[in-house]
């Protein structure tokens, strides 16, 4: 969709359709009451017939308002004019597009960027209601050979606002539009089938995106590189698939100084996961496409850091592999040589992600980062733990998770930090290598994993992020590329 910021007054603004709140008791915004005043009363006279209340989620279309020009005036319930907060502002929004759905409305004109949200400005009603019109606007590709075709669709957006705030709402488009594109992206990449996206698909993207951005640079160890590297760790679990694994490598340099310590983003990228030897059951193997969700959301950030011109350097690690059963896959009772020395005594084929991640995050070490991410939809127990509101968050470095915590309120995509210290560690400790990826039993699972994963990162600064309840449910939800670029715009100040 496109989006323009407009200071027209709003009768004057020519759309298939302006859209007004409503709070409840029938009382007017300031959009509201200036469509009113230039309709002579229409507004008031028709919310008289008690139709609509303005309660969140009402809407009604008026027609041919005298003195607007406009075809349409939608007018939309916003609750409470005192209680809007985020979330209900967002489902407003949400509202206002799926009645825009039912007519042939292709362009927009609202003004409710200028609604007073709780604790936010402008500028945050404007990133918010892009991204959401954007998540919304979100076509799922299928592959049916005749699809369904709908009315036409909406596909412009104009923000009325004051000269004084016209700002502040083109930097909010101008950062949303980036965010969403990266989100859409990241939907894309982890809904696309596993016959389609492998590891060299994900591979491919990530040349196409080096390309396409001249900061941007691209490097794809294969097979035989990872091996004269000693990346076993990673190489085994890919063992068992026709489907070459991949290590993807995107370095962003945005910084005036080259030599600035880049921050390092890690991305879980099975393509597809079986289990392995541990084959998983129907119901838990279906929806394992998406088990590349954290390389989908690192390669997406990378894109939107791109397309902003950050000032910052970046850098970003994807191990993409297939997890599969064979003759030649690696089984439980293994013991593998990380690319760090570690050794590892496999307990279960099922816990995959550790194992390539851990040789991704030996890998990041060269880069002397100045923080590292990882993200991961690691571990079912943190869909237990959190479900699918908050991201999992860990880490050894208070002020990273500090800031991470704050980039997850500030782009209502929040994360969750959870506990992580030296006595969780003992349960990884292994009697016949240095550690097992798998916790003891009855151990917290998502800790574990953590536990595994902090054992190679050194002295570094590190957060981990598993998304397993957030990043995927029946479709992937682009999780948490808002929260991962609103990090890295702090960054940038």
């Amino acid at each position: 969709m496109e989006y323009q910021v407009k200071t027209t007054a709003l009768e004057k603004q020519k759309a298939d359709c302006i859209v007004v709140g409503i709070f409840e008791g029938r009382e007017l915004s300031e959009a509201a009451t200036s469509i009113d005043t230039a309709s002579k009363g229409v507004i008031k006279t028709w919310l008289k017939c008690g139709d609509l209340e303005g309660k969140i989620g009402q809407t009604s279309f008026l027609y041919q308002v005298p003195g607007v020009s406009a075809e349409r005036v939608l007018l939309v319930g916003c609750g409470k004019a005192k209680e809007l907060t985020v979330d209900s502002y967002q489902t407003i929004i949400g509202h206002v597009y799926a009645a825009t759905k039912l007519l042939p409305i292709k362009t927009l004109a609202c003004p409710l960027v200028t609604l007073d949200i709780k604790d936010r400005d402008i500028y945050w009603a404007t990133r918010f209601a892009v991204e959401t019109f954007e998540h919304k606007h979100y076509h799922l590709h299928t592959y049916k050979s005749k699809p369904k075709k709908d009315l036409p669709e909406l596909h412009e957006v104009t923000f009325m606002v004051s000269k004084a705030q016209s700002t502040q709402v083109t930097l909010g488009v101008k950062h949303a539009t980036a965010i969403a594109h990266a989100v859409n992206t990241c939907r894309d990449l982890g809904n696309a089938p596993s016959n389609v996206c492998t590891p060299a698909y994900l591979a491919d993207h990530a040349k196409a995106l080096a390309k396409k951005h001249p900061k941007v640079t691209a490097k794809i160890l294969d097979e035989t590189d990872m091996e004269k590297l000693g990346m076993r760790a990673l190489l085994a679990v890919g063992k068992g698939s026709r489907h070459p694994s991949k290590l993807i490598v995107l370095h962003y340099q945005g910084a005036a100084k080259k030599s600035e310590a880049p921050i390092v983003l890690v991305g879980k990228g099975v393509t597809f996961d079986t289990g392995g030897v541990n084959i998983k059951g129907p119901e838990g193997m279906l929806g394992m496409k998406m088990d590349m969700c954290g390389a989908a959301s690192v390669l997406a950030t990378m894109q939107a850091v791109a397309e902003l011109d950050l000032p910052i350097n970046v850098s970003m690690i994807a191990p993409s592999v297939e997890n599969m059963p064979d003759g030649n896959a690696y089984k439980p009772s293994d013991i593998i040589t990380s690319y760090s020395g570690i050794t590892i005594e496999v307990q279960n084929t099922d816990a995959e992600g550790r194992m390539i991640l851990c040789d991704a995050l030996t890998y990041s070490l060269q880069f002397k980062p100045k923080a590292i991410i990882d993200v991961a939809t690691l571990t079912g127990a943190m869909i237990t733990s959190l479900g699918s509101e908050f991201s999992g968050l860990f880490g050894n470095h208070k002020p990273l998770i500090n800031t991470l915590l704050e980039a997850g309120e500030q782009s209502n995509d929040g994360a969750w930090h959870m506990p992580l210290n030296a006595n969780y560690q003992k349960q990884i400790d292994s009697k016949i290598a240095d550690i097992k990826n798998m916790g003891d039993k009855g151990a917290p699972g998502a800790i574990a994993a953590a536990c595994f994963l902090e054992r190679f990162v050194e002295k570094n600064n590190w957060a981990h992020l598993d998304v397993a309840g957030t990043a995927m449910n029946t479709e992937t939800t682009g999780r948490p590329v808002n929260l991962l670029v609103q990090y890295l715009l702090n960054q940038s100040k």
